[in-house]
């Protein structure tokens, strides 16, 4: 058994525990984490696993250490042994996607280092306990051999999955709409505007005070604005592909050989392949439409190509881990992010539960997912032969990354409000660039949250403000997202109070490309029918 307690040995377990973290989306069953990976997968992993060698090597050299009898040994294996609750509730958040609630981490961490001072100052009073502390010693150091098998199993594993998925993000050939359509009637131009996290109480039935939302206040005059609408689910890679079939959705799971999805369909408790064929941009082509995407987080150019003319999708910001983004230099990932008792004591000083040293780069990698959709989107209008178009936008969606006061970019102290007037910056500019090639009042125009804000996800993190705190007033949690239609020639605004589900979009959309929703009556009147 002496293998098992060895100082590399040992070191692989404690190195398994820290790492699980950079370790964990590479082995999670539903491979979500990768699903949304943007870049190619490879040099990531070269990141992680230049991190865990790394970590491991100074683990070795202070279990070689630590063989030597004498206080140095007893500080080494008392201060890791402690220490693995707090990394583990690091870990579980982690990869929970979790903020660990202030009060908890501070006991934990407090409990740690009050454990730690009462056991030195025991054993140097108690010098005939240190035979009791050889046996803990060795059936922990038992233990993370054990678990050092365990962490040479998954990072094999890790390893055959970058080799399944090493053309995880090529680009995929897309759909060519035909020189002359089949559908020889006119056309109404669509426009699906998706706005991450977008709030109807926030935007329209309690705005916060001084706010300005002067395009949604336009937009809601000649439209019809839907009060009750049911989301589909709380999270956006459940909710749009929801969305775009038509189909209850409650779970979704990635491939990890193609990172093509599976949805969990709610109603039939089964399990199916997500079909391009079977959504909304199947139904525009067969309706003579041709089809374009401008869109964050979800891999839109990876699981609808056969059935988009044009597509782009970028998400630099969401992370594998904090600091392994795909948007950071390599270089700046070899340091070793996996030294959780160090981020913990720094971020317990600052107030927090998450390390702050990523926040400005999280910032300014949304910023430029929200610039580069834009770009996007503006030669998605600027092509006529596009004419149903859907856009998926970063906003109003947390944290902040601008300011009303200034009309600005920004890194600091921005707010779910303030991106909320980023999110009505976002509707003007579409409507003037539709506008000003004419084709603003032709159009169908659909304005929506994939889901709404939620301050339970939100408000126990760094991105969480004051201005937060009061316009959620405390936090409360209203799960209505926006839902605006605006019909070719509408001019009247027109509301629909009755709960509606948002699962029917496909529906709504099919009604549109095919003409039979044509006027807010139209509307209203199929919102009431049964689904």
């Amino acid at each position: 058994m002496k293998i098992w307690t060895r100082p590399a040995t040992v070191a692989l377990g404690m190195t398994t525990l820290c790492c699980l973290v950079l370790i964990g989306p590479f082995i999670t069953p539903s491979h979500l984490n990768l699903y949304h990976f943007k870049n190619s997968i490879s040099p990531l992993v070269l990141g992680i696993l230049l991190n865990v060698f790394a970590l491991w090597l100074m683990l070795t050299g202070l279990f070689v250490w630590a063989q030597k009898p004498g206080w140095p040994r007893i500080f080494i294996w008392s201060a890791l042994t402690l220490s693995i609750p707090l990394i583990l509730l690091k870990n579980y958040a982690a990869l929970g996607l979790w903020t660990i609630p202030h009060q908890l981490s501070v006991s934990v961490f407090a409990g740690t280092v009050i454990a730690l001072i009462s056991l030195l100052l025991l054993f140097s009073k108690r010098p005939a306990l240190l035979v009791f502390f050889e046996r803990i010693q060795h059936f922990i150091a038992t233990m993370l051999g054990f678990v050092a098998l365990f962490g040479l199993f998954v990072l094999g594993q890790m390893l055959w999955f970058v080799w399944r998925a090493h053309l995880f993000n090529v680009p995929q050939r897309l759909h060519q709409s035909q020189t002359v359509s089949s559908i020889q009637r006119p056309k109404t131009r669509v426009i699906w505007l998706l706005l991450d996290e977008l709030s109807y109480q926030q935007v329209y039935e309690q705005r916060f005070p001084g706010l300005k939302l002067d395009a949604f206040d336009q937009l809601a005059a000649q439209s019809t604005v839907f009060t009750h609408v049911v989301p589909t689910a709380r999270t956006t890679e459940i909710a749009v592909p929801s969305l775009m079939t038509g189909v209850p959705v409650d779970r979704v799971s990635a491939s990890s050989s193609n990172g093509l999805l599976s949805l969990h369909n709610a109603k039939t408790n089964r399990w199916q392949p997500f079909d391009p064929h079977q959504t909304i941009f199947q139904d525009a082509l067969t309706e003579g439409y041709s089809t374009g995407v401008a869109g964050w987080y979800n891999p839109y150019c990876r699981i609808l190509p056969s059935v988009l003319d044009r597509c782009f999708w970028t998400n630099n910001t969401f992370p594998i881990e904090p600091g392994l983004h795909a948007g950071r230099p390599f270089a700046e990932v070899l340091p070793v992010p996996a030294f959780r008792i160090y981020d913990a004591a720094k971020s317990l000083l600052r107030g927090r539960t998450q390390d702050t040293r990523y926040t400005d780069l999280e910032a300014n990698l949304h910023i430029a997912d929200f610039n580069n959709i834009f770009r996007a989107a503006e030669r998605l209008f600027e092509d006529p032969s596009i004419d149903f178009i859907f856009l998926h936008v970063p906003a109003p969606h947390p944290g902040g990354i601008y300011d009303r006061k200034t009309s600005s970019f920004t890194t600091h102290n921005a707010s779910y409000i303030d991106n909320l007037a980023l999110a009505d910056k976002s509707v003007f500019h579409i409507r003037d660039l539709l506008e000003k090639n004419g084709t603003w009042d032709s159009s169908a125009i659909v304005v929506m949250g994939d889901h709404s804000w939620r301050t339970w996800v939100w408000s126990d993190s760094l991105a969480w403000t004051a201005e937060d705190e009061a316009a959620s007033h405390g936090g409360q949690f209203d799960d209505r997202p926006g839902y605006i239609v605006k019909l070719p020639h509408q001019q009247k605004p027109a509301r629909i109070d009755d709960q509606f589900e948002a699962v029917r979009t496909r529906a709504l959309l099919d009604g549109i490309i095919t003409n039979r929703i044509k006027t807010p009556e139209d509307l209203a009147a199929w919102a009431r029918q049964p689904n």
